[in-house]
């Protein structure tokens, strides 16, 4: 299975990544505190612990879990890239330690894997959101952009939470409804996004926003070629890039997205390119900003700003 990774894009070319999520173009993201194991959102008096290996999916589980459990995250750092995070002793006592454990995986954060298969009872107590996607053919890591994953996550969140401590359960069934509720009607309206405007294109440089733009009903028409080489942590082609540029340049995009959080000269090159065609730039970062620490606002805020840079109805 092809997993998409970050590829480093050296600084003679690259396209900036049209992967659509979360600090948008016109609606900026703050930077994010560094990789730590300290509690993403500790709710007080909490008998339970839930770790995830992200801010992101810290979020999801803090929106589920309440007052009902203490949640840590352990990445939450905009400059930091799970796909290649060193885990720690800390960090695998966290998991370890834990009543629930929330990992992406399909190789995103591959560290907490390798800790839950040295140890079974950690394993046990692992959700793991790419395994939950509802199209196991598709190879797209980055789950937490699909909201039926989300849901799926939440629901084991509130199950697993209700077994180990069954006089919780009310308090959790009710605020996963409502989770589930809203992102629902986020989901609905980044869909009027391509209702609206048929036939939106974008680019990107990594498919990060892949389940949003699909969502969204939004073509991706970055080069294949590009894509590949990122996929497979290469530099893209210069002819790749050529045409990336030309693209922008002709405005055959309605939009350029990127990921600030893996941004080099060249990516900030291809960033200015759109500027100066006049395609709007939607930034996307992996995990929440300094500040944010609600999922729901956040992927609000990223449909937000997608729809306005596609002329949609905001």
């Amino acid at each position: 299975m092809t997993v998409v990774r970050r590829a480093v894009l050296a600084a003679g070319g690259a396209v900036t990544a049209l992967a659509l999520v979360a600090g948008c173009g016109g609606s900026p993201s703050p930077a994010a505190p560094a990789p730590s194991a300290a509690p993403s959102s500790a709710a007080p008096g909490g008998t339970l612990t839930v770790v995830a290996t992200t801010n992101v999916w810290g979020a999801v589980a803090k929106a589920v879990a309440g007052p009902d459990a203490d949640v840590k995250a352990i990445i939450s750092d905009p400059a930091g890239d799970p796909h290649s995070y060193e885990s720690t002793p800390a960090d695998a006592a966290a998991i370890t330690g834990a009543d629930v454990v929330v990992a992406n995986g399909g190789g995103y954060d591959e560290f907490a894997e390798k800790i839950a298969d040295a140890d079974p009872a950690a394993k046990a107590k692992m959700i793991t959101a790419f395994d939950l996607r509802p199209d196991q053919a598709d190879e797209n890591e980055h789950v937490w952009f699909d909201p039926t994953t989300v849901k799926a996550v939440a629901d084991q969140i509130a199950q697993r939470l209700s077994q180990a401590e069954p006089g919780q359960a009310a308090g959790l069934a009710q605020r996963k409804q409502e989770f589930d509720a809203q992102v629902d009607r986020i989901a609905q309206q980044t869909a009027a996004i391509g209702a609206a405007r048929p036939g939106t294109r974008v680019i990107s440089t990594e498919p990060i926003a892949h389940y949003l733009l699909k969502t969204a009903g939004v073509a991706d028409v970055t080069p294949q070629d590009f894509v590949e080489a990122i996929e497979n942590e290469t530099d893209p082609s210069a002819a790749s890039l050529v045409e990336v540029r030309n693209a922008l340049t002709a405005r055959q995009a309605n939009a350029l997205v990127f990921n600030p959080q893996t941004e080099t000269p060249v990516v900030a090159g291809l960033r200015d390119t759109a500027n100066g065609a006049g395609v709007p730039v939607v930034e996307v970062t992996e995990t929440l900003p300094a500040g944010v620490t609600d999922y729901l606002p956040w992927v609000d805020a990223t449909r937000s700003a997608l729809a306005r840079a596609v002329g949609a109805p905001v």
